[in-house]
């Protein structure tokens, strides 16, 4: 068996500067090749905005003006999503949803209005005529 004794000096021993050893420590780290900087790495993170779709509703708009158009309120909320599609298009998501909102509830109530309207005009002409007979 091979028994190999190492010793190891410090400075007090070796009569040499206490910087030695970091001095060689640094030497060796050169030699492999890493940088001299002691400084921390420093990291830059790019955050990259996703482009989150904003449903402007100008379809939906654009159907309850053309066949259930009650109060007007459907041509309002195609007002709302012009205005909706204009600000997606100068980049305003937050303007762009604001107005899309508001011509998403202005859409619904005119949906419901105009589905009753409509089952009123068919139930109350029944009525009348079965009243009549």
């Amino acid at each position: 068996m091979n028994h190999t004794v190492q010793t190891f000096l410090t400075p007090a021993s070796t009569n040499c500067p206490p910087n030695y050893e970091i001095l060689k420590e640094e030497h060796e780290v050169a030699a492999l090749g890493a940088s001299h900087n002691t400084a921390p790495p420093t990291s830059t993170v790019i955050h990259i905005r996703s482009e989150t779709s904003v449903p402007d509703h100008v379809r939906w708009s654009l159907f309850n003006t053309l066949f259930m158009n009650s109060c007007c309120l459907s041509f309002i909320a195609f007002a709302y999503s012009v205005k909706s599609r204009n600000r997606k298009m100068v980049s305003d998501p937050t303007g762009a949803q604001a107005y899309a909102s508001t011509a998403k509830c202005l859409n619904i109530w005119a949906l419901i209005l105009g589905i009753m309207m409509t089952i009123l005009l068919i139930i109350i002409p029944i009525l009348i005529l079965q009243a009549y007979q």
